[in-house]
């Protein structure tokens, strides 16, 4: 047996709240839409992966959800632009990552990051 995708479900009461920050902003698409769920996402492929930490590293909390954007400082920008509240960043982190943080309208800690070559 192999794992095929993983899906994140987030509890809310508007579904409609997400749309803003993970399609206008992320850029995401809108995959499906039974108006009590909507669900965003890509149809390229990704990897499967589950994180499980005790710090978000450099002494942050964990986020509650990582997402890679192939340009950090163009994520940046749009989450500033939308006027949305930066928590940390962005930083060029040790292990290779530039990163920062924001809520989304659920506030789930983000963690919008992109791998750079130190």
């Amino acid at each position: 047996m192999k794992v095929k995708r993983i899906v994140v479900d987030i509890p809310t009461q508007n579904v409609d709240a997400a749309k803003q920050f993970y399609q206008d902003i992320l850029g995401l698409d809108l995959l499906m839409d039974h108006n009590w769920i909507a669900t965003y996402g890509s149809e390229n492929h990704q990897k499967i992966q589950i994180s499980f930490a005790i710090e978000g590293g450099s002494g942050t909390p964990v986020p509650d959800l990582s997402i890679e954007v192939d340009d950090v400082n163009e994520a940046y920008r749009r989450m500033k632009k939308a006027g949305i509240a930066i928590e940390y960043g962005p930083v060029d982190e040790p292990w290779g990552v530039r990163r920062f943080f924001v809520r989304d309208p659920f506030n789930k800690l983000i963690n919008i990051l992109a791998h750079i070559y130190l």
